[in-house]
C-alpha cells in the first residue's frame, strides 16, 4: 500500500494570488513510520517540553505570529526551519516521492481548481501505482487534510472509479475514496503542507527557496517529470521542469 498525503496552498478566491497548488508526498506503509519519526525529532528541537504541540504549517511559520514560530524572531531562522522540514526527505529511501499540480487560475476561469488539481494528481498517482510493478498489482489510498472539500472531492473520487476522468482513467489502483485527516495529528500531512507551500513559492512568486530543496524528489520517469504539472494557457515556451522535460521528450 502506496499512501499519498496531500496539502493545498494558495486560495482559490484571493486575485492578489495567480497560483492555486495542491501537492504532497507518496509514502510506502513500510515507510510511514520512520517519515513521521523524523518530524518528530525536529519537532523536539523546536519544542522539548511539548514537542506534540509543534504544528508544521509553512505559512504560519513564516509569518511568524504564533507559538512557537513567533520566538523565533529572524525571518531567516524561520526560513530555516521550513528548509529542514522539507529536508527531511533527504535520507529518504527512492521510493518516496513526491507530486503536485500548480493550476494558473485565470488561465481557466470557468473551472474550480481545487477539481482541476485533484483529478490531475489522482491520475498521475494512479498512474505511478500502475507503473511500480508489472507482477504485482499496487494499490493505494489518497490522504488529504480535512477541509470545506471533503464531500465534494469524495464524490468526485467515487464519478472517477465508476466513469473514469476525462482521460478515461478508472483510478482502478486507488482503493478508496479519500481519507481527510487532522493535520496537527498526522507529521506526513504537515510535510505535504511544505511541499504545497515550496510549489506555491515557485510558481506564484518565482521563489526557488523552497522548491530548490524538494525538486530532485518529483517522480519522474524516462527524464520527465511526471510527479509535477503546470497547468496552464498563457505561456506555450515555459520553461519550468514540468513543462521543459514533456516538450524535451516530444
Amino acid at each position: 500500500m502506496h499512501l499519498l498525503y496531500l496539502d493545498d496552498s494558495g486560495s482559490v478566491l484571493n486575485r492578489n494570488e495567480e497560483y492555486f497548488v495542491l501537492g504532497g508526498v507518496c509514502v510506502p506503509e513500510t515507510s510511514v513510520r520512520w517519515l513521521s519519526h523524523k518530524l518528530d525529532e525536529l519537532a523536539c528541537e523546536i519544542d522539548p517540553q511539548v514537542p506534540t504541540q509543534v504544528e508544521f504549517h509553512a505559512a504560519t511559520i513564516y509569518n511568524g505570529r504564533d507559538d512557537p514560530w513567533k520566538q523565533l524572531k529572524r525571518r531567516e531562522d524561520r526560513i530555516t526551519v521550513i528548509k529542514r522540514v522539507l529536508l527531511t526527505l533527504e535520507g529518504a529511501f527512492s521510493d518516496i516521492v513526491i507530486f503536485a499540480c500548480a493550476i494558473h487560475k485565470a488561465s481557466y476561469p470557468n473551472q474550480d481548481p481545487v477539481m482541476m488539481a485533484f483529478e490531475d494528481l489522482s491520475s498521475r498517482f494512479n498512474i505511478y501505482l500502475r507503473n511500480l510493478s508489472v507482477d504485482k498489482k499496487q494499490y493505494g489510498l489518497i490522504v488529504l487534510d480535512k477541509s470545506s472539500y471533503e464531500s465534494s472531492l469524495q464524490s468526485l473520487a467515487r464519478s472517477f472509479r465508476a466513469q473514469g476522468n476525462r482521460w478515461g482513467d478508472y483510478l482502478k489502483s486507488i482503493c478508496e475514496v479519500p481519507l481527510f485527516v487532522d493535520s496537527r495529528a498526522s507529521r506526513i500531512t504537515q510535510l505535504a503542507d511544505h511541499i504545497a507551500y515550496a510549489v506555491f513559492r515557485r510558481y506564484n512568486a518565482n521563489d526557488l527557496t523552497y522548491f530548490n530543496c524538494v525538486e530532485g524528489r518529483f517522480y519522474q520517469d524516462g527524464g520527465v517529470m511526471h510527479g509535477l504539472a503546470h497547468r496552464q494557457t498563457y505561456n506555450d515556451r515555459c520553461t519550468c521542469p514540468a513543462c521543459l522535460t514533456r516538450r524535451n521528450a516530444r
